[in-house]
């Protein structure tokens, strides 16, 4: 019998990715696991550019609209924009993970939540990474920003690359085989881990397993480390074919920061 599992996501209004990608990975998750199904719900906050301002504004909204998720009754929800949380400074995630639980709570709802940001730290964990790589579509600024981030959750960032795009419509509609050559301009090595988009709005699923394979390393997204962190909330395996060492089953499950 197949049990179905609703996945609420709170989305920038802008974003075509996050949508597109998370399915893709647990369809595929389906193929090789058919009684565990996903249902997928989505509320959406405003964000056109990818500006400080327009980060703030929009987290701002996070209440509203895990209060509309609320009346779905997901599984667990997943807030997916890494950087307007990362923006914010270090450890952001844990106060917008707290909010948006104080709100499903306030609406009924005792899912658990997920943050982008908060899963990329914890996938970065679970694959024992501690040099880091990253390619972002950022400017300069906002990448400090997120390898700032990084680095005060205890790993090193040794290399970034920013394409500096700040349309979050023109981020969707990069091409994802271009990041097969963006990532060779990264000094990677005595490099643990590439973070080949570390946007959720960045396509890369197309490239994750190709550049894996090429560069011998582990290559993870924003994306995949959101799906890792929402299996594992779920207490399903997380595995998914084809996307990368994160998901390829047999790591340890990330570990609940103490209270």
């Amino acid at each position: 019998m197949t049990r179905d599992h609703h996945i609420g996501m709170i989305v920038p209004s802008s974003n075509l990715t996050m949508e597109t990608e998370l399915p893709r990975m647990l369809r595929a998750r389906e193929a090789v696991d058919p009684e565990n199904a996903f249902v997928f719900h989505s509320a959406r906050a405003r964000m056109q550019h990818v500006t400080p301002e327009q980060l703030r504004a929009m987290n701002e909204q996070a209440g509203r609209a895990a209060g509309e998720l609320a009346d779905a009754r997901p599984d667990v929800v997943a807030t997916a924009c890494l950087v307007a949380i990362m923006a914010q400074g270090p450890g952001y995630h844990c106060t917008a993970e707290d909010d948006i639980t104080r709100a499903l709570r306030d609406n009924g709802s005792d899912a658990p939540v997920v943050s982008s940001a908060g899963a990329l730290l914890s996938g970065l964990e679970a694959l024992g990474a501690r040099k880091v790589a990253i390619v972002t579509p950022y400017l300069k600024p906002l990448t400090k920003a997120v390898a700032d981030y990084i680095e005060d959750a205890g790993f090193e960032v040794a290399d970034a690359l920013s394409l500096e795009v700040p349309d979050n419509l023109a981020v969707a509609r990069l091409d994802p085989a271009d990041l097969r050559e963006h990532y060779r301009g990264l000094d990677l090595s005595d490099v643990d881990a590439l973070v080949l988009s570390a946007c959720v709005q960045m396509p890369s699923l197309s490239a994750i397993q190709v550049v894996e394979d090429e560069a011998g390393i582990p290559v993870l997204s924003a994306a995949t480390a959101t799906t890792h962190r929402i299996l594992t909330q779920l207490g399903l395996p997380p595995r998914v074919p084809g996307a990368g060492r994160l998901l390829a089953g047999g790591l340890p499950a990330p570990v609940a920061p103490a209270e």
